[in-house]
């Protein structure tokens, strides 16, 4: 008999069948829920989804190539140099930038270099007091060039070891104070970018076409009266970045060109229009000032017989130019996944407010009855033969 009813008991389990039930309850707790639900969603797809993301589009990141003239000129009368007028071969280097340009503001010149053998710059691996504390043919990656072997008089109370090297060395420990091109921050640079997006077949160039030349020679990029100008001051740009370019100019840094080409393709073309932002990329906590600023080295040669160079140690600005943008169109495959999407969540609506119903109500116990019925089919259908024979509706 129990092998009999669990047999059965398994066969009414996969012969069961589910069939919705509705169940009309006017309750205003309730009721609330179901639209406020409903409510959220559609606003949440329509309004977000839709609207503010712009679900209706499909969208592609953009295809872009830069290139840039700095122009400008500026004089200095160091004890390096003596009076020396600058123009862009000597400050822009290198003289050509793609997507980024590096300008000269500060400098430490050592003149008259010649390769011949004079004593090491102090430090823990150069400083010794007979030449068994050097070793010949030794470099030191942090000096300045190649022992010889002999130690040797650097002053009158310390001695290190000599090296083959461009003599006299450089002395960088004191940095010129105010930059020696501080005026640089006059200098202008002419920015040009072109942008594609192919599955558009969209493409435009940052000097736009109701630009005309006179415009060009005389505008200067300005957030509120010139916004589309592609002529930018250096030192407007350092400002937008919220830095002070004299500051900067003495040991330089690294200042961002943000381009944004974030367009709406759904609109004429002439609302497609670059937005430029400017930030400072390099690190300038003050808590971490080891290596701070931009620096590198570069020497100008003479040969007069004996060939004769001057170090110069610039410091100076670099502009990166970053290009970046997404461009969408109206897709109709995009806006019936949306829609779609939106249907599926509202019928999560059904789900929250059974919930509701059989939880947080107070006749929960009585709607968790009234929702589900377990029906047998042979009792249904004796009932409805019941019903037929005392004539039941």
């Amino acid at each position: 008999m129990a092998a009999g009813r669990c047999w059965n008991s398994c066969l009414h389990c996969f012969f069961d069948y589910e069939t919705p039930k509705t169940i009309v309850i006017y309750s205003k707790p309730v009721g609330f829920i179901f639209r406020l639900t409903q409510f959220l969603i559609i606003a949440y797809v329509v309004g977000y989804v839709i609207l503010v993301q712009k679900g209706y589009q499909e969208t592609e990141s953009i295809i872009s190539s830069v290139s840039t003239k700095v122009k400008g000129y500026t004089v200095t009368n160091s004890s390096g140099l003596g009076l020396h007028v600058w123009d862009v071969t000597e400050y822009v280097i290198p003289p050509q930038g793609a997507d980024s340009f590096f300008v000269l503001t500060n400098m430490i010149t050592t003149t008259g270099q010649r390769q011949q053998a004079c004593a090491e710059v102090p430090s823990p691996s150069s400083i010794c007091q007979s030449d068994a504390d050097c070793t010949a043919g030794h470099s030191d990656v942090r000096g300045n060039g190649i022992q010889t072997g002999v130690c040797v008089d650097y002053s009158e109370s310390v001695k290190t070891c000599e090296v083959l090297a461009w003599c006299p060395h450089e002395d960088d420990t004191t940095v010129p104070r105010p930059a020696l091109l501080e005026s640089a921050e006059n200098f202008t640079v002419l920015i040009k970018n072109s942008v594609r997006y192919p599955k558009f077949r969209f493409s435009k160039r940052n000097i736009l076409s109701n630009v005309t030349s006179a415009y060009l020679k005389g505008c200067t990029y300005d957030a509120s009266h010139h916004p589309h100008c592609p002529i930018f001051r250096l030192g407007d740009m350092v400002t937008h970045a919220q830095e002070d370019f004299g500051s900067l100019a003495e040991k330089g840094g690294i200042i961002g060109i943000l381009i944004d080409w974030s367009c709406d393709l759904d609109w004429p073309e002439k609302y497609c229009v670059p937005k430029y932002s400017f930030v400072r990329m390099d690190n300038k906590n003050p808590s971490n000032n080891i290596a701070p600023g931009y620096n590198f080295r570069f020497a100008k040669y003479v040969n007069n017989g004996t060939e004769t160079r001057t170090l110069i140690k610039g410091y100076g600005i670099r502009f990166d130019v970053i290009v970046y943008g997404t461009a969408g169109k109206f897709s109709l495959l995009n806006t019936v996944i949306n829609l779609g999407a939106a249907l599926t969540f509202l019928s999560l609506v059904g789900a929250v407010c059974d919930w509701f119903l059989v939880t947080c109500t107070p006749r929960k116990d009585y709607y968790a009855q009234q929702k589900t019925s377990h029906l047998d089919t042979e009792e249904s259908t004796e009932a409805m033969s019941m019903g037929k024979t005392y004539g039941t509706p």
